[in-house]
């Protein structure tokens, strides 16, 4: 009796990505152990990535694309637009690909195989970030989850995420849900993890490297390494973008009346004081507790508008 493979289903969010998009998909489309589709939405391109990938699709039963939905001005928008419209009734787990990486070949069997073995109902990985001179440089994501990491963070790059079902169809409910406020949202990674964790679904974040995350000048979130990266982020933080999308990202989830969050939520310098001397809850890395325990102390001292 043949073997019934698990049936994943793949989310990829394209824009202007006609330089790598088929490394990508060929990579996908190469997993071994399990039996993909990849359902691709393109928010509208310059480069011709529309017409290459209805090409593309009518070659591959395995590829689907979907039909036009406008301009969705960022990858965030676009994926929750997949989450929306895909149907994920046939498959048995749900899983995000950026257009320009590189897969491993066993990163869809590895990750349910994990989430089997430890009961979980999301998966994550490490990344391996390389350029196109040949540079490579793990991105350690994997430091031990904390009470309130996913308030201020996501589990690490969303082109590792793969959901099982039953939390890709809650998912779904609530993009449906709250998709008018959903559009605020600038990084879906960051949403899915916060989701996950508010609503008792168990994630692992696994310390091995499942996908080459590829470095160039379009990215729209890219490795934070060396220190302009650092300076870059820092700035955000500071500007008030952080705070608001940690405010619409509590709101969303349900958590902005929980006590704790609600002596902090609206941010004022007393507030913000407080919620420093909790870093050692709200990020996973060493680096980031640190960084976020000045940012608030700073950010307090200030006064900037949130």
């Amino acid at each position: 009796m043949p073997v019934k493979l698990p049936k994943i289903a793949v989310l990829l969010a394209a824009y202007n990505g006609m330089q790598w998009i088929e490394e990508q998909l060929l990579s996908i489309l190469d997993q071994s152990s399990v039996a993909v589709t990849i359902y691709i939405s393109v928010d509208p391109s310059s480069d011709g990535t529309e017409s290459w990938c209805e090409a593309f699709c009518a070659a591959q039963e395995r590829v689907v694309l979907l039909p036009d939905a406008g301009q969705f001005g960022g990858a965030a928008r676009n994926f929750f637009r997949l989450i929306r419209d895909v149907d994920f009734e046939n498959y048995d787990a749900v899983a995000f690909a950026d257009q320009d990486d590189i897969w491993h070949s066993d990163k869809l069997m590895r990750s349910m195989e994990i989430m089997a073995a430890r009961k979980v109902d999301a998966y994550s990985s490490n990344v391996t970030a390389f350029w196109s001179g040949g540079k490579k440089v793990l991105l350690d994501k994997s430091q031990p989850q904390v009470a309130w990491d996913y308030l201020f963070e996501a589990a690490g790059p969303g082109c590792t995420y793969v959901f099982t079902k039953p939390l890709a169809k809650a998912l779904k409910e609530a993009v449906l849900q709250n998709w008018s406020q959903l559009q605020q949202v600038s990084l879906h990674d960051w949403y899915c993890y916060a989701f996950a964790r508010s609503h008792g679904y168990d994630w692992f974040i696994d310390p091995k490297s499942t996908v080459l995350y590829r470095q160039h000048e379009s990215n729209q979130v890219g490795a934070n390494t060396g220190l302009s990266p650092l300076l870059q982020r820092y700035k955000t933080i500071h500007e008030g973008w952080w705070f608001t999308q940690v405010r619409v990202i509590a709101e969303l989830i349900g958590q902005a009346d929980e006590p704790w969050v609600k002596s902090w939520l609206r941010f004022r310098r007393r507030n913000l004081l407080a919620l420093s001397l909790k870093s050692w809850q709200c990020r996973r890395r060493l680096r980031d507790k640190i960084l976020f325990f000045f940012v608030c102390c700073l950010t307090a001292i200030v006064g900037r508008n949130i």
